[in-house]
């Protein structure tokens, strides 16, 4: 008998992600780290040996949505070792050392190191108390290792993290820090060695990107040199504060070929009271003129915005003037969300919440809001021709894409359209997405074997 019949088996890891497109960029990143230790990731839903989840703080359904989920993972590996990390490990440190089948915790500051932290395979156990690796998290810019490892045709990449604009309502700037930047030339790399991979989108993510500095350099710099990679096709901004959009930002994307023509704008609220009482930077007025400097610009700018209903003190006039604002502004869309109370923030501490039943009677108003919007969007490019990328197909050879301005079209076709930019014409709309027609003429895909590799790496 010789040595190889007694070779450990490789070790299966399953993340699962909660919250933001950051986190999202995170977990891309923690895969890979994980996959460079020698681990198989396998999906969700499937027998493992580590699980990993990084948590999302934003809500008050945290500390639910990991007890949900660790309870179903246990069901098919009972025996699998719990990591739990992300914002909810950072700011819920003493509720998830008291929640059971726990077996590591890992605050923001070492997150991503979790594939070192994890015990070697051997001694992978269920632990009768959790580990716990905890601490300040460090304000400087930073550098990352890896490259995110995704099997969609757009990839993130965390360009900034932390935020130091202490919103009344927002727990980030304490379970993510102050604001710091990534160093450009360690951004350029990964940005390199994706375009590698495949990818030919790239969303620019973090907590306050707007607010990204590396010496001298800013968002646009680091835009600009994003747009030197050969292969790189769109480059997408995330949400972004509307303080910290530049005019330079809305010159260069009123021309640039490869940045594309979408602005996700967080507007919270449309009162000006209630702005004050968020603590938010601005006025409506000074929102609406700032974003229409935008739309005169910007030919076909697809315009969203976040919307937060029920905040203290939100009566039926300032929700009122939120209603009006969101109806006659030309967004594209909303992402509407209901206020919850986190502990630590300053809005738990002012007068006269909003019930549940109210808030949710707004929220349903708005979203019918946001529907018409959407569609009125979608109105405006029928019989257009648009570029769209190809993502994975869906039933009966029906594949999904998106178009630079974040619209969102289905073709039908025999053949594999997976991650190919090809023109078409807009027919029609249906539900959420529109529908199209592919022009004859046709783009050669990139190679495929090069989307799904995880060999690459950055080196400083």
């Amino acid at each position: 008998m010789n040595s190889d019949d007694f070779q450990q088996p490789q070790p299966r890891v399953t993340l699962y992600t909660l919250g933001c497109r950051l986190n999202q960029a995170e977990t891309a990143l923690l895969k890979d780290g994980f996959q460079q230790s020698g681990f198989i990731p396998v999906e969700f839903g499937q027998e493992t040996d580590v699980f990993v989840i990084n948590t999302c703080t934003v809500t008050e359904g945290a500390e639910v949505d990991c007890r949900r989920i660790v309870r179903q993972v246990l069901r098919h590996s009972p025996h699998a070792f719990v990591a739990v990390t992300g914002c909810y490990a950072q700011t819920g440190l003493e509720v998830l050392r008291r929640m059971a089948d726990i077996d590591l915790i890992v605050g923001n500051q070492f997150k991503m190191k979790l594939p070192e932290i994890i015990p070697p395979f051997p001694r992978l156990k269920k632990q009768p108390e959790p580990l716990v690796h905890h601490g300040r998290i460090d304000p400087k810019n930073f550098s990352i290792e890896g490259v995110g490892a995704y099997t969609t045709t757009r990839a993130n990449l965390k360009i900034q993290d932390g935020c130091q604009f202490m919103c009344s309502f927002c727990l980030i700037p304490f379970a993510r820090g102050r604001e710091r930047s990534r160093f450009l030339e360690d951004a350029v790399c990964e940005a390199e060695l994706l375009v590698e991979r495949g990818h030919r989108e790239l969303v620019l993510t973090g907590v306050n990107i707007g607010q990204y500095r590396d010496g001298a350099a800013d968002i646009l710099t680091l835009i600009q040199r994003f747009e030197a990679i050969k292969g790189l096709e769109r480059i997408r901004i995330s949400s972004i504060e509307p303080t910290t959009v530049p005019e330079s930002l809305l010159d260069y994307m009123s021309s640039s070929t490869k940045l594309c023509r979408h602005l996700h704008v967080p507007l919270q609220s449309g009162d000006d009271r209630i702005l004050q009482a968020m603590n938010r930077r601005y006025s409506v007025r000074e929102y609406q003129e700032s974003m229409e400097s935008a739309l005169k610009r910007i030919p076909d700018l697809c315009f969203g915005t976040d919307v937060l209903v029920g905040f203290p003190g939100e009566g039926p006039r300032e929700f009122a003037n939120t209603e009006a604002v969101v109806r006659d502004f030309p967004f594209a869309y909303l992402h509407v969300f209901s206020y919850s109370p986190r502990p630590g923030t300053a809005s738990t501490k002012l007068p006269h919440p909003v019930s549940p039943v109210t808030t949710k009677e707004r929220s349903r108003s708005l979203r019918k809001i946001s529907d018409h919007k959407r569609m009125a969007f979608q109105q405006r490019f029928v019989g257009r021709r648009v570029s769209v990328l190809f993502e994975a197909a869906e039933a009966d050879g029906y594949w999904p894409g998106l178009t630079d301005n974040f619209l969102r079209v289905t073709v039908r076709s025999p053949h594999s359209l997976r991650n190919t930019i090809q023109p078409v014409v807009v027919t029609g709309m249906m539900s959420d997405t529109t529908l199209g027609l592919l022009e004859p003429i046709s783009e050669s895909p990139p190679p495929a074997q090069d989307l799904f590799s995880s060999s690459l790496v950055c080196v400083s």
